[in-house]
């Protein structure tokens, strides 16, 4: 093979989701032409049957769960006393016991299997690669409440997915509407205290959303904005809330301004002044820094960072950032620059694959298609457990944070039993040539044919150097 194909292998595991057996066989030295095929046709891979189709069914659905959860509550709270207890009710005889989860929980393993699944299917997977970016970039974490842990999947569905290859302002605006965000940041809590509903309830502003906004969404850090400029903001979106239950202006738990919750006035909001205007206030000011030239900066460089290298090429972060102030903020510009960058394919491969992209690359690399709790289970085990990072910032994206010896550690156990699981079905010496092809090194490969047993040569094929980083 030539040394472009070399370069092929390893740009399948730089911008995609790595080879499946015979992948490198259909793709050749067309690696680049393929994943350009990919963003013109912004291709994404398929969606299974999801538990639900949007929030307009999911909020409903969740909300009467709830509901009868805290009417049984209540009732097993308040005994009943002599007089009304009447006479023994005879009980039939205890079942066995319900392995059922409750709804938002088997939600969010049906969501998990469904977004795992999609990404096996891809011959590349940039696209979804640049999902799981993006959903990382605007995380919720399913710890909060069980409304976010059903509805976590719904806000990669319906505010990210749509918007991929679109405008960051789009995809900002949707993602910061989502119950689920607002439900994560607790924006339904937040009250313009000169509002109706302030003055009613005597409560104020939350500025979690806000501040999470300005700090993660767009400016960054480092962005150039203040603690009036978060106060301004958190007044923008006061009424930026949920549908409750005795609406009817549509189903309940779905994104509703209300104006009696919002803050009244104009905001002076990073040099720039918003008139008093209700909903379109806030929508402005969010289309405004959506357009900033720091947020421009801050998206280019942990994009970079992402596929590249954590202290990426100042010149390609440069180029990222041109590109999309010049775009208008277009993601699919955006992301073509990345791929036609000249460093991201020439730099080595010293990022190391998250738990995620290495679960994902492994069940490709196997040809296997795990459920939900082979999904789970193994991902929460290494560290990255789906939609449940510990802060909104997100799972980290640095080689130190997954390359610790706990790190490491953890991902052998799971290695251990996929290989278990996988080493009655794959020959070794095929392995290597339709998963590593030329891009093996000598040491490498002498290793893994020099293994005692199949177990032994697939699990350290799935630790070696050159299938964890990319």
């Amino acid at each position: 093979m030539s040394a472009e194909t070399i370069g092929a292998v390893a740009a399948l595991h730089r911008f995609g989701l790595g080879p499946r057996p015979d992948d490198l066989a259909r793709i050749g030295s067309g690696v680049r032409d393929l994943f350009r095929s990919e963003l013109d046709d912004k291709r994404l891979g398929p969606l299974g049957p999801v538990p639900f189709a949007g929030m307009a069914e999911a909020g409903p659905a969740i909300r009467s769960f709830l509901e009868d959860q805290r009417s049984r509550r209540v009732a097993n709270a308040v005994p009943a006393s002599p007089e009304t207890m009447g006479p023994p009710v005879p009980q039939p005889p205890a079942g066995p016991a319900q392995s059922e989860p409750p709804l938002p929980q088997k939600t969010y393993r049906e969501e998990a299997r469904v977004r795992f699944h999609a990404m096996l299917e891809p011959l590349g997977g940039l696209g979804d690669r640049l999902l799981a970016f993006w959903s990382n970039h605007f995380a919720v974490s399913v710890n909060k409440s069980p409304q976010v842990r059903a509805f976590a999947g719904l806000l990669e569905r319906e505010a990210i997915r749509p918007h991929l290859f679109g405008r960051f302002a789009e995809m900002l605006l949707a993602v910061e509407t989502h119950p689920a965000m607002l439900l994560y940041l607790d924006n339904q809590q937040s009250i313009g205290p000169n509002s109706r509903a302030g003055a009613r309830r005597g409560r104020g502003l939350n500025e979690n959303l806000a501040r999470e906004i300005l700090e993660l969404h767009t400016l960054g850090v480092a962005g150039g904005y203040g603690q009036a400029d978060v106060t301004a903001l958190a007044a923008a979106i006061t009424g930026w809330t949920l549908n409750p239950p005795e609406s009817t202006e549509g189903p309940s738990g779905v994104f509703r301004f209300n104006p009696n919750m919002h803050e009244p006035g104009e905001r002076l909001l990073l040099g720039r002044r918003y008139p008093e205007g209700g909903f379109e206030q806030g929508r402005q000011a969010l289309a405004d820094i959506a357009r900033h030239p720091a947020t421009a900066r801050h998206v280019a460089r942990k994009l970079a960072s992402h596929f590249v290298a954590d202290e990426p090429p100042a010149a390609m972060v440069a180029r990222l950032a041109a590109a999309f102030q010049a775009s208008d903020g277009d993601l699919l510009v955006v992301s073509r620059t990345l791929l036609e960058s000249p460093e991201a394919w020439m730099a080595p491969p010293t990022k190391i694959r998250t738990p995620q992209e290495f679960l994902v690359a492994a069940a490709r690399a196997l040809g296997r298609k795990p459920e939900a709790p082979q999904i789970i289970g193994p991902l929460a085990a290494m560290g990255q457990p789906l939609w449940q990072p510990g802060a909104p910032n997100g799972f980290p994206d640095t080689v130190a944070a997954w390359a610790s010896p706990e790190g490491l550690k953890s991902r052998l156990d799971v290695v251990a039993a996929i290989s278990r699981q996988a080493a009655s079905t794959v020959d070794p010496r095929e392995l290597i040539a339709q998963i590593f092809g030329p891009g093996i090194s000598p040491e490498t490969r002498s290793t893994l044919l020099g293994a005692e047993s199949r177990y032994q040569a697939v699990a350290l094929a799935l630790m070696s150097p050159e299938f964890i980083r990319r």
